[in-house]
């Protein structure tokens, strides 16, 4: 993992430091900012976003799509996890727990507006971040490829109805158009723009120019969030400031749904017999999130202000060190793992487990 990567957790607790502080020094600038919209898209987070965005998306090599059923237990596994049970459990325990337990703890008018964020954060399955995980637990790197892009495959269409039935069913009113729109600006265009860019980098300089490429937009990317999180903080600043406490009980139903997740997918893989280097990327493949795209998908919907967007920038808050976690977990259960009857891990030369 790079420096950012690591201390990901410390660099947003500082954004929300920073964000608090020029929020209440600087109004004026993040008014300017919040007030530069069209059709409710906000065009400096946009940037940000795009900027976060495809700097991912070019690890992406959707013609691993090819070998997606090399491992199918794992991937029917996996996709079972993160559409048909992360969405509607994140939905479940957010309605417990923010909507019923921690209801009277909670800003009254942002109830339904911070079940919608943790909603959009758990529509959207994790992407490139996955890969850093996957090779923490000698993962099997095709697999984990093959994986992420079916999964951002699969986002393309079906993050927008998943994301509307579930406010729907809680009873949030849903923006439609804005939601599509949502979908087109930081799905397809940036996956559109990410691959026309990845195969003229292999074409003209092979995997070396793109390496190179990604080692330099890296730290870009990560800025852009960063930056994004100062924006969002700066507007949020005088909320948390009356109560701090919000942070930690959005955290809740987040930690809950991590574990639980990445639990079940690992518990499924060991009934299904699949080696422990599939069995621990689809764990934390349906188990993380893909954060950038939630904030800007919030943003979008419910604006800068929103307990929408805040309960989307928890999730970033707590991934890293929740993820460790989920990792160690992996690790160290590796021997009750295959004593369970998995096939044995494939035999891999040491520069392809390289994610």
């Amino acid at each position: 993992m790079s420096l950012f990567e690591r201390y990901l957790t410390l660099w947003v607790a500082l954004c929300i430091v920073a964000g608090i502080a020029l929020g209440h020094v600087m109004p004026g600038f993040f008014h300017a900012v919040g007030s530069a919209e069209i059709a409710r898209v906000n065009l400096p987070v946009a940037v940000l976003i795009w900027l976060m965005v495809v700097p991912m998306l070019l690890k992406i090599d959707f013609a691993a799509l090819r070998g997606v059923g090399r491992h199918w237990r794992g991937i029917g596994v996996t996709l079972f996890i993160n559409w048909a049970i992360k969405p509607f459990s994140m939905a479940a325990l957010a309605w417990l727990f923010v909507g019923t337990l921690f209801r009277s703890s909670l800003p009254a008018d942002q109830i339904d507006s911070y079940i919608a964020g943790l909603i959009i954060l758990a529509a959207a399955p994790c992407t490139a971040m996955v890969f850093v995980w996957s090779n923490l637990t000698r993962g099997e790197p095709h697999f984990t490829l093959s994986q992420v892009a079916l999964n951002d495959s699969i986002m393309v269409v079906a993050f927008a109805p998943i994301v509307g039935l579930l406010l729907g069913l809680s009873a949030i009113t849903v923006p439609w158009g804005t939601l599509v729109l949502s979908v087109g600006l930081y799905i397809v265009i940036p996956v559109l723009i990410a691959q026309v860019l990845r195969r003229s980098l292999l074409a003209s300089g092979g995997p070396a120019a793109l390496g190179r490429l990604l080692g330099r937009l890296g730290p870009v990317s990560l800025a852009a969030l960063l930056a994004t999180l100062v924006l969002l903080f700066g507007f949020q600043g005088e909320q948390i400031l009356a109560q701090p406490a919000v942070i930690a009980l959005l955290a809740v139903p987040i930690l809950i749904q991590v574990y639980l997740n990445s639990g079940l997918a690992y518990l499924l893989n060991r009934v299904a017999g699949e080696p422990h280097c599939v069995a621990g990327p689809s764990a934390l493949i349906g188990a993380s999130n893909f954060f950038e795209l939630a904030v800007a998908a919030a943003i979008s919907l419910f604006g800068f202000h929103s307990g929408a967007a805040l309960a989307t920038v928890v999730g970033v808050l707590v991934e890293v060190p929740v993820m460790l976690s989920v990792v160690w977990i992996v690790n160290r259960s590796r021997g009750w793992y295959e004593r369970g009857g998995a096939r044995k891990d494939l035999s891999l030369d040491p520069a392809s487990r390289q994610a």
